[in-house]
């Protein structure tokens, strides 16, 4: 039986939850594939790997030199500065090639660009043919719109907190830019990629013509294929954005689009999930603030939309899947994404989805039919986009704008997420492979 070792960014929900440990709900949809092989349900042998930022020597849950089984399955770990992806440690060279000569992989399955150890993996293996890569995102890509459209007084602000981390916006800009060298390394030293999007499609030929692309679907988390967003039951103009904590995401240009829609819907809100970079109750929290999150301050208090932003912090999936099924409208108005988790949730639960026509988003959402699409950083499309959305009007059957596009998108979803597809598909690149 052929050996394949996944190279992950975090440890899997579903080792975690083996070892009673704390996780991450990112990729939380790896877990259905790495279920399935748990109950001997593939026709290869899986080994996984991932970051792990503490010391594992003679931590018994993991055994000798970082090595464990989890039902049977071999699982490792490597160190890495998870917090500070732009730093690349030649120890993780010393410890894949530990790996691999413990675990012998007939090929490599990496998944995502974003990270040192994809890099280390790729110049340890030195079988390009046998190592493929998963994209998620195009690191280089987002370094040449990171500002996304701030002004350039905002772009060059060095708060207090910015300049202990040294984590201005031009330094996380730079991070990028040093990301997107090693992902350029990455892409150059493999020999197949699997993407979704054009957008990654085309980003990495322009990279390594020479590499096999294969398109292959995600499967989102498991939660999100059951409920059903109901327009009657969620809460009016209320918007839901999945992330705000950097400049890409865009949350400024929702901001803006408040404003444009605030004198018509003066009930409207603003949840956000993820990291809060606004809290500024206390001193602490004031000292804490970096340069864009009191850009957006000031947006809000120019604006009047103090009362009118809810920062939810990090959810867990069911969370999440509940604050989807409660908002009017899920936004991603992000100035570049790839294929955004995000809205392919939103459309599994039929929530009415606005979002940026930008990167791969315009191969996930078809504009009018199963979400809309507004031009990257318009605000002011951006809120009558929404205001499409909210309006009431209907058509012969008696559905709304909003009600039509959700149930276009669930059926689109459903069958682009569509889990045992996507293992199948996986099944077969798998074997080109070997």
């Amino acid at each position: 039986m052929k050996k394949v070792l996944w190279i992950c960014n975090i440890m899997l929900p579903a080792i975690a939850r083996e070892l009673q440990l704390p996780y991450s709900n990112r990729e939380g949809w790896l877990s259905g594939i790495f279920e399935r092989v748990q109950k001997k349900d593939a026709p290869f042998e899986l080994g996984v790997c991932f970051p792990w930022e503490g010391d594992v020597t003679g931590m018994p849950e993991f055994g000798e030199n970082g090595f464990f089984a989890v039902s049977g399955i071999k699982c490792y770990v490597f160190p890495e500065d998870i917090g500070h992806p732009e730093h690349y440690d030649s120890r993780m060279e010393k410890r894949f090639a530990e790996i691999f000569q413990d675990f012998e992989p007939d090929m490599i399955h990496i998944f995502g660009t974003e990270f040192p150890h994809s890099l280390a993996a790729v110049r340890v293996f030195g079988k390009p043919e046998k190592i493929l890569v998963g994209i998620q995102g195009l690191c280089g890509e987002i370094a040449k719109v990171y500002m996304a459209g701030l002004p350039k007084k905002v772009q060059n602000h060095v708060t207090f907190r910015d300049f202990v981390r040294k984590d201005s916006i031009r330094q996380q800009q730079e991070k990028f830019v040093l990301r997107g060298q090693n992902e350029a390394e990455i892409i150059k030293g493999c020999g197949n990629i699997t993407g979704r999007t054009r957008f990654d499609r085309e980003g990495t030929a322009a990279i390594n013509p020479k590499a096999r692309y294969y398109s292959m679907s995600e499967t989102m988390r498991e939660q999100f294929y059951t409920g059903r967003w109901d327009e009657t039951k969620c809460e009016r103009h209320s918007i839901f954005l999945g992330q705000g904590d950097y400049p890409l995401k865009g949350m400024h240009f929702v901001l803006q689009a408040m404003a444009e829609l605030l004198p018509d819907y003066p009930d409207l809100k603003l949840y956000v999930a993820g990291n809060s970079v606004v809290e500024h109750g206390s001193l602490k929290q004031r000292l804490k603030l970096p340069a864009y999150g009191k850009y957006l301050l000031k947006l809000m208090r120019q604006y009047g939309l103090e009362q009118k932003v809810i920062m939810t912090g990090k959810l867990s999936a069911e969370e999440m899947k509940e604050r989807f099924l409660k908002s009017s409208v899920f936004v991603c108005a992000s100035v570049l994404e790839n294929s955004p988790n995000t809205v392919g949730e939103a459309m599994l639960l039929g929530v009415p989805v606005a979002a940026s026509d930008a990167g791969g988003i315009p191969d996930m959402i078809t504009d009018g039919r199963d979400g809309l699409l507004f031009p990257a950083g318009d605000a002011k499309a951006l809120a009558k986009a929404i205001s499409y959305l909210w309006d009431e009007e209907r058509d012969r059957e008696g559905l709304t704008l909003a009600q039509r596009l959700s149930g276009q998108a669930t059926l689109k979803a459903n069958y682009v997420h569509d889990g045992e597809s996507n293992y199948l598909r996986l099944l077969e690149i798998y074997r080109e492979i070997w």
